[in-house]
């Protein structure tokens, strides 16, 4: 779908270095104030994007909300998509993956496949994860994520403000590129933000509980996902863009 308020390369490069190094606020507030309704904060209901709900919504209670309900995820998620109705007054928009192709990924590799290979994984991820995703963004202009460059070798990269061109050019904002874990703490209790109770248990990053762990005191803060994978494999595609490796196999 064309939409009216998309933004050239050009012009996408300029407000990212106007953005650059601003605080959260001013960059979500902008991002509101230019494409809502046709904007939403994407969540998989972890410690950054409850930081950018409370932040979003005290700019504009309408914000929107989604999350990709894989059919695997934690109880613990699904309460805090319960803590944000009760709290903010938001009805997390859930979008799910297509019923006939998860029959047929558990009926021809079983609820396990993704643990044999890299491209197993990457698979179950595009099934359940990035198929879904393509819907919800399909008839957005701009969408938000909690991506941080401290996250993994895999996001140092990460501007705040970028051209998502897997998605027909939309823009793509992150609005916390630059902030430590620290930073994120210090906002969720200075402001009474409610979080993922997994995040007491030891679980830094969260996902699909069968590929998301609690780490170990002195280990890296992604080494709970795909755990027995390389550091540098540890995206599921929803952050890679066609040019680069790690897109989904058939």
């Amino acid at each position: 779908m064309q939409t009216t308020s998309r933004l050239d390369k050009i012009e996408v490069d300029a407000l990212a270095s106007q953005l650059e190094g601003k605080d959260p606020e001013l960059v979500v507030r902008w991002a509101l104030e230019r494409f809502h309704p046709r904007i939403a904060l994407a969540t998989s209901l972890q410690a950054e994007d409850m930081v950018i709900m409370d932040m979003a919504w005290k700019i504009n209670p309408a914000v929107r909300v989604f999350t990709l309900d894989t059919g695997r995820l934690h109880e613990e998620t699904y309460q805090v998509m319960e803590r944000i109705r009760d709290r903010y007054g938001v009805a997390v928009e859930s979008y799910f993956p297509d019923r006939e192709a998860v029959e047929t990924l558990e009926r021809e590799k079983g609820f396990y496949s993704f643990r044999r290979s890299v491209e197993e994984r990457k698979f179950c991820c595009g099934v359940r994860k990035v198929e879904p995703l393509g819907r919800a963004l399909g008839t957005l202009e701009a969408w938000i994520t909690g991506l941080r460059r401290e996250q993994a070798v895999t996001r140092v990269g990460v501007p705040k403000v970028e051209r998502d061109e897997s998605h027909g050019g939309i823009l793509k904002l992150n609005p916390l590129a630059d902030w430590t874990l620290a930073q994120v703490w210090d906002y969720i209790r200075a402001h009474s933000v409610p979080y993922n109770a997994l995040h007491d248990l030891g679980y830094p990053s969260i996902g699909c509980a069968p590929c998301t762990r609690a780490i170990k005191p002195g280990e890296d803060i992604r080494a709970g996902r795909w755990w027995w994978e390389q550091p540098e494999h540890k995206e599921c595609g929803l952050h890679i863009s066609p040019a680069e490796p790690g897109r989904l196999a058939p």
